[in-house]
C-alpha cells in the first residue's frame, strides 16, 4: 500500500516557504517534543490530475490493525472561496513517517468548523493523540507543529495561548495563540509543555486562530452519531 516518492518533484517553493519561518525558532525542548509527535503527525495534499490544490497538516486521532483516521483541515477539499462546498474531483495524499505516500479518502467533513477526516488504508498501530473534552481555561504555553508535504520534515514554534481573545475568523469558538505559523501548518496540532493536545491550527496573518480540544471532541461525537 505504500509507495516512496521517487517520481514526484519537488512541488514549489512550499518548502522554502517553511524554512523561512518562525518553526525554526523553537527551543530545543520544544524540538524534542514536537519530535515525539513524528509518528503522530502526517502531511497531506489535494490534487486535481497531477496539479496540487491545497497542502496541509494532519494528525492521527484513530487507528486500528489496517487502517487509520486523521484529523486535518477541510480546507484542503473545500472550494476555495466558497463556505459551503467541497470540490468532489479531487485526490489526496498523504505523506507518512520516513517519506512513506499513500492515498487518503475523505471520510466525512464540517464546513463550518473547517474540519476533516480522512481514512488510510495500510497504516498499522499509529500513534494517535488523545483529544480531551477538558475547555482551554488559562493561558499557557504552547507550541504548534506542522509537517511539510514535499520532504515530509517536521517543524516546531513555540507561542502562549491569549484567553479571552476573540478571532477573526467567522467561527466565534476559536481561540487564539501567539504561534506564528505558515498555511502549510494549517490543521496541524497545537500541543502544550507535556505533550497534550490542545486544539487544532488555522491561518491568519497577524496570529494563529485555532479550534480548542473540547469544541472538536464535541464535533467528533456528533459526525460519529451521523455517519
Amino acid at each position: 500500500m505504500f509507495k516512496k516518492d521517487i517520481l514526484r518533484k519537488p512541488l514549489g517553493g512550499f518548502g522554502l516557504e517553511m524554512d523561512r519561518s518562525a518553526y525554526s525558532l523553537a527551543s530545543e525542548s520544544s524540538k524534542r517534543l514536537a519530535s515525539e509527535m513524528d509518528r503522530s503527525v502526517v502531511s497531506l495534499a489535494s490534487f486535481n490530475g497531477f496539479a496540487k490544490k491545497f497542502s496541509c497538516t494532519g494528525v492521527f486521532i484513530k487507528g486500528k490493525k489496517c487502517s487509520a483516521t486523521i484529523l486535518t483541515s477541510a480546507s484542503l477539499v473545500r472550494v476555495p472561496g466558497s463556505a459551503h462546498m467541497i470540490d468532489d474531483n479531487l485526490w489526496i495524499e498523504v505523506c507518512l513517517t520516513g517519506g512513506f505516500r499513500v492515498v487518503g479518502m475523505l471520510n466525512c467533513y464540517n464546513l463550518y468548523y473547517n474540519v476533516a477526516l480522512v481514512d488510510i488504508i495500510g497504516f498499522w498501530r499509529p500513534r494517535t493523540i488523545k483529544i480531551h473534552r477538558h475547555p482551554v481555561t488559562s493561558s499557557m504555553d504552547v507550541i504548534a507543529v506542522g509537517s511539510l508535504f514535499a520532504r515530509r520534515k517536521l517543524m516546531a514554534v513555540e507561542g502562549k495561548v491569549l484567553i479571552g481573545k476573540q478571532s477573526k475568523l467567522d467561527c466565534k469558538e476559536l481561540c487564539v495563540s501567539t504561534c506564528v505559523i505558515t498555511k502549510a501548518g494549517i490543521g496541524g496540532p497545537l500541543i502544550d509543555n507535556d505533550g497534550n493536545f490542545v486544539g487544532m491550527n488555522f491561518y491568519d496573518e497577524e496570529e494563529t486562530p485555532f479550534l480548542p480540544r473540547d469544541v472538536i471532541h464535541r464535533l467528533l461525537l456528533n459526525l460519529n452519531k451521523t455517519r
